[in-house]
């Protein structure tokens, strides 16, 4: 039979492993009770007293729980009778069974504890639910013990209270766009909580922060608004920047007007080199370019749509174009 080490359970939101230590034998105490028994079992066969085998398993059954084991992540809290006696391990450490008492097995690794604040209201009234970690850690095993009923519960406890707290004084645009200052905060106000406790918080990480369907609706609608407004003010001020430009070109084309031919012929070959499309003009700029700029546009538009795969259709007569141009697409009103 092995001696054992047993924990009270701890209630919180952690899961029962982390909670609470489990009871665990050890080799210890497997010896401190087989050496006392098979002492006194030798002793009864030599002296033929029976006695004696009882006295060493009542001594050896003693003896079982004075050796302890903490792990190395582990302080245990010791009580003599009932007074704060020391914290031990980690390591073997011994107690007197009956005047020695292990208040509490502290464990000394960092803890996440996930909390959240439901239906809090923010300070311009808006309804929130915030999901949140804790990573702290107990730097003082003895204040965890004895300073807190339960240490871990109150931690919990503190954070979310905490978060409603905040919250309360922040807005529901703070919130959103603000959240490192907020963890930043939030950490502060627990630390300075859980202090006392021994325990010690290292950072707050906001997981999620839920608001309503229908209010995500109207930030959603806002945004598209904001976004249509400053695609309109863009667009308005790239009219403004081509105005000026096309100003520019006027002044360019006013002084030499080979240019500004050029630049009729650019774009009825642009408007002609289209699949099946049409471009009216006015009759001044067929004027303008007469027979020879006609036919340039005309030839470039039939090698473009060759080009493409399509049977090029043969070059009008310059007369022809003349009479399509002045005919069709310019017909007398």
């Amino acid at each position: 039979m092995a001696g054992t080490d047993v924990t009270p359970s701890v209630s919180n939101n952690l899961p029962a492993a982390q909670s609470a230590r489990p009871p665990r034998g050890n080799i210890l105490g497997t010896l401190a009770l087989a050496v006392p028994t098979a002492i006194g079992g030798a002793m009864a066969v030599a002296v033929a007293e029976p006695m004696a085998l009882l006295a060493g398993a009542a001594v050896g059954l003693v003896a079982m729980f004075s050796p302890k084991i903490a792990s190395q992540w582990e302080r245990a809290v010791v009580l003599k009778w009932g007074r704060y006696d020391g914290v031990r391990g980690p390591g073997v450490f011994w107690v007197i069974p009956g005047v020695h008492t292990v208040a509490a097995w502290v464990d000394h690794r960092t803890v996440a504890t996930s909390f959240a604040a439901e239906q809090t209201l923010t300070s311009d009234a808006v309804p929130v639910n915030v999901d949140a970690v804790l990573f702290w850690t107990v730097f003082d095993a003895q204040k965890a013990a004895l300073e807190v009923q339960d240490y871990q519960q109150a931690v919990s406890w503190a954070a979310q209270t905490a978060l409603r707290d905040i919250i309360g004084r922040t807005s529901l645009t703070e919130l959103l766009a603000g959240r490192e200052r907020i963890e930043q905060e939030l950490q502060s106000l627990i630390d300075r909580r859980t202090t006392p406790w021994g325990v010690s918080v290292h950072s707050v990480e906001m997981r999620d922060v839920v608001i309503p369907a229908s209010l995500q609706d109207a930030m959603s609608r806002q945004a598209q608004a904001a976004r249509e407004k400053q695609a309109r003010i863009i667009l308005g001020e790239a009219e403004v920047e081509i105005a000026k430009l096309f100003e520019k070109a006027a002044e360019s084309y006013q002084g030499n007007p080979t240019a500004l031919q050029l630049r009729q012929m650019n774009i009825l070959y642009e408007g002609l080199k289209q699949k099946g499309g049409m471009m009216v003009v006015p009759s001044t700029i067929v004027d303008s370019m007469g027979h020879a700029g006609i036919m340039a546009a005309a030839s470039l538009a039939n090698q473009q749509s060759g080009g493409n795969g399509a049977r090029p259709a043969p070059a009008p007569e310059p007369e022809i174009a003349l009479r399509i141009a002045e005919t069709n697409l310019f017909p007398e009103p």
